[in-house]
């Protein structure tokens, strides 16, 4: 049996005790934080010469406080095409998840958005981080439910039964097609009927495991 695969990660975090807990909670887990830093430039710096396996940055970093930690991640990502990134974020913005997503489309890395509230379900925000590791998109229920809720989107969702509804959220939420079915205690036949049905309803392409979560999101964006 192999061993658990041992992620070099980066953290950018300007608050002092977030920033230590993000580091002995990755340590418990078997991580190693390779850099902890409490700006962009130390952020920059760090990727550029380490080059982890994983970022997890906030949005908001010094000096300005707007979005500096997103626009960090834009010129990592262009660089370093496979980095996986982590931004976590105080409180639920949308168009941050949105400009985030931009940098997908041009890269093969993994990308998670989520709450800073979420660390605190350890084993769920472990799992989120090596799931980024390994290449797929993870957005927070919050920034998934807003997606859906758009006025803007209504008609096209209308034709969505209730439970294609719910499939469509929890493909969006990064499930894998085992996991929905379990979550639904439905079988693996009746998930993919369904994501059948939700991307032929939208208009969406078929797509593969590693794409179909940003198809997803690509549509809700519009």
């Amino acid at each position: 049996m192999s061993e658990p695969r041992r992620l070099r990660v980066v953290i950018a975090e300007d608050a002092v005790l977030l920033r230590e807990g993000l580091i002995e909670l990755l340590a418990r887990f078997g991580h190693q934080v390779v850099a902890a830093v409490g700006d962009v430039p130390g952020l920059v710096a760090a990727v550029d010469d380490i080059k982890p396996d994983v970022v997890v940055t906030d949005v908001r970093m010094p000096p300005d406080y707007s979005d500096e930690g997103l626009r960090a991640v834009a010129q990592l990502r262009s660089r370093h095409p496979s980095l996986g990134v982590l931004v976590l974020t105080q409180y639920v913005a949308t168009t941050y998840a949105l400009e985030l997503l931009e940098t997908e489309a041009r890269t093969s890395g993994g990308l998670g958005y989520l709450l800073k509230d979420r660390v605190g379900a350890v084993t769920e925000f472990i799992e989120a981080i090596e799931r980024i590791a390994d290449g797929h998109t993870v957005i927070d229920p919050e920034a998934v439910r807003s997606l859906l809720h758009s006025k803007r989107r209504k008609e096209a969702l209308d034709r969505l039964t209730p439970r294609e509804l719910e499939v469509l959220t929890l493909m969006a939420l990064g499930k894998t097609n085992s996991a929905i079915a379990e979550t639904l205690c439905v079988s693996q036949a009746a998930v993919a009927k369904n994501i059948g049905n939700i991307f032929t309803k939208l208009g969406l392409v078929d797509m593969n495991e590693h794409r179909r979560v940003l198809a997803v999101l690509t549509y809700l964006r519009k």
